[in-house]
């Protein structure tokens, strides 16, 4: 029988994949790359045809080989995938460490850049990034360095794998079972019949709640037991800790402590100072003290903010508050200011509509139509796929959609490739992307229905699925954001964001589920009124976690000092009042699973310049689709083939500006 992960063509077969299929094919994509590689190198006079090209067909092989292996494991994880994972984790790693340190193949590219004539902006951009990553990787290294860099990004890939599993575990072992009706009074229907649906699988009596993020918000924003509250608080924020009612098994300090020695290692080897000096060599930001001025900056501009609105929250409840009462209280303090409510809404955004209306939006925007296929085989019965196609019928790519929160499925939301633009010499292939949330799933026959956030989250990583499938780069290394500076690389996303709060096209996403009535004129100013709700604070928790990973990073000496470190960043810029058992660090999968380390920061970089982006459409009209027009050449379609910085020049006709994220945020007359 073949191998489905060793398919050329088409959308990958979810339904074939067992784990037995994982190793056989990543060990066959890597001896045929080797292979080819090894011959690819042996030409006198490489060029951009005889070498490039073949290469960027050889990692696009790699790439949508591993796809639906790494993206299996994030969604439907159990113990032979995971196995299998990380037994190709090392493989990878090696290769990838191998082929940047790789001193004949960068001598090729080398030559490749000062020889040939005739190579248009993106090929050289391509060139320009390759022989910088193959400097960061220690091509220069020789003997023991060289081998030693190898081993430390190995343990590194199986240290933030490891992270990432104690973390998915902790939270799928962890149960409330309450049989006591009058513990859950204030949390919402939709939430305690969901808890209802989980005692009965479980054979239990009552409602038993999971440790997943909406089924903790539930509890924590409207619940008025504050015991329970407190329950759930200690539970979420000692997660992979030895701190909390959970296995000591799955604590992350150890795991924490050695990824923060070995990226420190890491940097020193290929000549940097620290970890986070190493980071900022990709991205827009030079330098650490240029990311500190600008996280403080804006903590100057919010702190004073963020403590008049605890005063306020303070004042509202009556009594001092405790960390598990800001969510409930804050959530009485805007229905009391607003008349609203999360769950008055809810019944607003049934996920049909708000989908039908962002595709409307985009429709505007870009003269692209959003179509769904059928049929098309999945990992999970709730998936869905939906192809994108220009005005001429001209297929752009598709994306998979898997919304809602269930058992083995990591938490957050986050788009992923399942497939790179492609278009070389003799071979093609079509950006698909994969979005994924954490939602609420639907509860009995019902529809599923978003709060406001969670329409803004799925906004949010739309724009990262525009960005992979509109890109017109033919060259898959640098096409979607392949090759964005990882600080820019959130601005299609936070972009998109801002259609959730804008007039024009509220009521293109919102409509009453069972009646189909927009959403009434009371209720949308009181919606527009609370985007500004509690934004200092929202700023200041945004910038302790940017500081933090920063300081982390920049501060290391050969101690981890974790907690230390937070304390400090807190006393700089928090206004609550953190409890000692709080072990956020040990969850912090951002930074020390994903891609963000010494990078948190790039959430707040790139949201100056979304606000900027967006100020564009305000000025010329929301839905102005010559405003869009200009956003897809300039920033979308143009993928990692341009420097981020110019893109958005191109786009604005000038650098971006502080004003209007201050302005969107409500801070611009606010702070003192």
């Amino acid at each position: 029988m073949t191998n489905p992960l060793l398919q050329a063509d088409g959308l990958p077969e979810f339904s074939r994949i067992q784990p037995e299929h994982v190793e056989p094919a990543i060990d066959a994509v890597l001896a045929d790359n080797r292979a080819a590689i090894r011959e690819l190198v042996s030409q006198t006079s490489p060029t951009w045809q005889s070498l490039i090209e073949p290469l960027e067909r050889l990692d696009h092989s790699l790439s949508r080989t591993w796809s639906p292996i790494g993206h299996l494991n994030a969604v439907c994880n159990d113990e032979k995938l995971r196995k299998a994972y990380n037994a190709c984790l090392a493989k990878l790693s090696d290769y990838a460490t191998e082929i940047s340190q790789d001193e004949q193949l960068y001598r090729a590219f080398v030559a490749v850049a000062e020889n040939e004539d005739g190579l248009n902006a993106t090929q050289q951009r391509l060139l320009e990034l390759a022989l910088r990553n193959f400097r960061l990787a220690g091509v220069a290294l020789e003997g023991q360095p060289k081998q030693r860099y190898r081993e430390v990004r190995q343990q590194l890939t199986k240290l933030q794998a490891r992270f990432e599993e104690n973390l998915l575990d902790c939270a799928n072992a962890w149960r409330c079972n309450i049989t006591d009706e009058g513990k859950l009074e204030g949390i919402p229907g939709h939430a305690l019949q969901r808890a209802r649906e989980q005692a009965q699988q479980e054979d239990q009596q009552g409602w038993t709640f999971t440790l997943d993020y909406p089924a903790f918000d539930a509890v924590m924003s409207h619940a008025r037991n504050r015991d329970l509250r407190e329950r759930f608080y200690r539970a979420w924020v000692t997660r992979a800790s030895a701190a909390g009612p959970h296995d000591e098994r799955y604590d992350n300090t150890a795991v924490m402590q050695e990824i923060l020695a070995l990226r420190h290692e890491l940097a020193a080897l290929v000549g940097f100072d620290n970890y986070a000096e190493y980071s900022l060599a990709t991205k827009m930001a030079n330098t650490v003290p240029q990311v500190m001025s600008f996280l403080r900056d804006l903590g100057q501009r919010s702190r004073s903010v963020a403590r008049t609105e605890l005063e306020e929250l303070t004042g509202f409840a009556g009594r001092e508050l405790a960390a598990w009462d800001l969510a409930f209280y804050s959530e009485r303090l805007r229905e009391d200011r607003f008349q609203l409510s999360d769950e008055v809404l809810r019944p607003y955004f049934p996920v049909e509509r708000v989908m039908d209306g962002m595709f409307n939006v985009i429709r505007s925007l870009y003269d692209v139509d959003v179509s769904e296929r059928q049929n098309v085989d999945s990992w999970n019965p709730q998936v869905r796929f939906f192809d994108v196609r220009d005005r001429d019928g001209n297929y752009r790519g598709g994306f998979y959609t898997d919304l809602y929160a269930r058992q083995s499925k990591r938490g957050g939301a986050w788009m992923d490739e399942c497939i790179n633009r492609m278009r070389l010499t003799r071979d093609t292939a079509d950006p698909i992307a994969y979005l994924t949330c954490n939602f609420t799933p639907p509860v009995g026959d019902g529809p599923a229905l978003l709060t406001h956030n969670e329409v803004v989250t799925l906004f949010h990583e739309f724009g990262h699925v525009l960005h992979h499938i509109l890109t017109q780069v033919d060259f898959p290394s640098v096409a979607g954001i392949n090759g964005v500076a990882w600080d820019a690389v959130e601005l299609p996303s936070q972009f998109m964001e801002n259609f959730c709060w804008s007039r024009e096209t509220l009521p293109l996403i919102s409509g009453h589920h069972e009646t189909g009535e927009p959403l009434p004129q009371a209720l949308f100013e009181r919606l527009l009124g609370t985007r500004q709700f509690q934004a200092g604070l929202a700023m200041v928790r945004q910038l302790e976690f940017a500081l933090f990973d920063m300081r982390l990073h920049a501060e290391y000496d050969g101690t981890a000092r974790i907690y230390e470190t937070l304390a400090e960043v807190r006393d700089e810029v928090a206004v609550t009042t953190t409890p000692d058992f709080n072990r956020f660090p040990n969850s912090f999968a951002h930074v020390f699973g994903g891609g963000y380390a010494a990078g948190y920061y790039s959430y707040k970089w790139a949201e100056v310049l979304s606000a900027d982006a967006f100020a564009a459409f305000e000025e010329m009209g929301v839905l102005d689709t010559r405003t869009g027009s200009r956003f897809l050449e300039s920033i979308l379609q143009r993928g990692g083939g341009v420097d981020a910085m110019q893109a958005f020049v191109d786009f604005r006709g000038r650098e971006p500006e502080l004003d209007a994220l201050l302005r969107h945020s409500g801070l611009l007359d606010r702070a003192a």
